[in-house]
């Protein structure tokens, strides 16, 4: 009682919901879902932010080449002593506009530029590697969801066949208890079956209604006003259909190692890491630089005799260019350089452990995805003969109740082993859909029913 309470709880607030059954229902196919959660899921979103930040990044090292040119004006004000046209202090007030322009560039810098170009470019390489990885993960996860889905649709077949069964049984029952071959107290148990089947029905229908949720939420879909529904394939001769995804783990592993995303960032990050090596080594380098410069100024004094010349016959007079190159030689720097490159090197230690630690990782989830796919499909085959003998069962069952030969019991648990064994059925196929489409995944098929 208390269960049929509380799943007439949980009907009457799904049907309180907003009603999404004004609109037209739209069926998705499981492309369709991969296809919208990668465009709309947040967690990728804020992935691809990170590899918008790569871009920047490698956008900045490439210009780091390019000259820095900077412009200053300055406007100084000197009051008692200060300092004349020609640098001498003379005792009088006097004003100073300066103004200037100055370039500097790296001509040589121990080829730390061209190696730290190098190193962010493989940077980002890793980045879409990972955003790759991102959507596959959310592709298994929307399959698994969808999946779930068809599996409780399965199981709300099964429950309205129980019900079915049950309803078709009280007809023939009630003429059984009219012709006087079975007492009346077996319509009651039969029709108290039926209800416990219309409970179960019920059941099987929120589930559907709750699956359908968990799908829709996982694909950040922004519709409160639309059904939302899934296309149902075929999927009866689940063994025949995705046998040629039971492939040897080895034979997985040879091909996933050469693509996967997760072992092409490792990668990308390794190399990555000796560019950033070379960097450090640049730091042993010395380094040239080209500079130029331009400079100009005005001189006003407010006490004595001077007279001072107009404003433009300064600018011209006071005009200065400069033109060089400096030269900075390394020789002691509290070993911070040399700490640096030892650094590097233990990083590019610790990325070669990653990766190898990612190929294992990878061995072992083919491992198991495969030894997965075959129990599965075992499972499977092994239900299918439980199902026709269950089947064979239930109907001699029923044979024997109309007969008037058994009790209302025994046609019940005949038939509620039946119900078993079909959901068991639908179970161990899904799972074998499931566990296939991911060895698929791992040899690189795009997922799809």
């Amino acid at each position: 009682m208390k269960r049929l309470i509380l799943l007439t709880g949980i009907s009457a607030c799904l049907l309180s919901a907003p009603a999404w059954s004004n609109e037209p229902v739209k069926t998705w196919s499981l492309e369709e879902c991969i296809r919208y959660a990668i465009e709309h899921n947040i967690d990728l979103k804020q992935r691809q932010l990170d590899h918008d930040n790569k871009k920047v990044e490698l956008h900045t090292s490439k210009y780091s080449w390019l000259p820095d040119l900077n412009a200053n004006i300055g406007q100084n004000f000197d009051f008692g002593r200060s300092p004349s046209k020609t640098g001498v202090i003379v005792d009088q007030n006097s004003a100073n506009s300066s103004a200037s322009i100055s370039l500097s560039m790296p001509i040589f810098d121990g080829f730390k530029i061209p190696n730290d170009i190098a190193a962010k470019r493989l940077n980002l390489q890793a980045a879409v590697e990972n955003l790759n990885k991102a959507k596959e993960d959310l592709s298994i996860n929307i399959a698994s969801y969808y999946l779930q889905v068809l599996y409780n649709k399965e199981m709300e077949r099964i429950a309205e066949l129980q019900l079915a069964l049950s309803q078709e049984q009280i007809t023939k029952t009630e003429a059984m208890v009219k012709a006087g071959k079975v007492p009346l107290s077996q319509l009651y148990d039969i029709k108290a079956q039926a209800a416990n089947d219309e409970v179960s029905l019920t059941e099987a229908r929120n589930n559907v209604k709750l699956a359908l949720l968990d799908l829709a939420q996982s694909l950040e879909l922004e519709r409160s006003g639309t059904e939302f529904d899934i296309v149902t394939p075929a999927t009866d001769n689940a063994v025949n259909t995705y046998m040629s995804s039971i492939i040897p783990p080895d034979d997985i592993y040879q091909q996933a190692v050469t693509f996967k995303p997760q072992i092409k960032e490792q990668e990308y990050l390794l190399e990555s890491m000796k560019k950033q090596l070379k960097v450090a080594q640049s730091y042993y380098y010395p380094k040239i630089n080209f500079g130029a410069s331009y400079s100009n100024g005005y001189y006003h004094y407010y006490t004595g005799d001077v007279e001072m010349p107009a404003f433009a016959d300064q600018l011209a007079q006071n005009g200065r260019k400069t033109i060089g190159f400096s030269l900075s030689i390394p020789l002691f720097n509290r070993f911070q350089v040399r700490n640096s490159v030892r650094q590097a090197r233990i990083s590019i230690h610790n990325q070669e452990l990653m990766m190898e630690n990612t190929k294992k990782t990878l061995y072992k989830e083919i491992q198991q995805a495969y030894y997965n796919a075959t129990a599965a499909q075992e499972k499977y085959l092994a239900s299918d003969k439980s199902v026709l003998a269950s089947k064979e069962a239930f109907k001699y069952a029923e044979d024997r109740y109309n007969a008037g030969k058994s009790t209302v019991f025994e046609f019940n648990e005949a038939k509620t082993k039946y119900a078993k064994s079909l959901a068991e059925q639908a179970q161990s196929k899904y799972e074998f859909i499931f566990r296939a489409k991911i060895l698929d995944f791992y040899n690189g098929t795009p997922l799809k029913l």
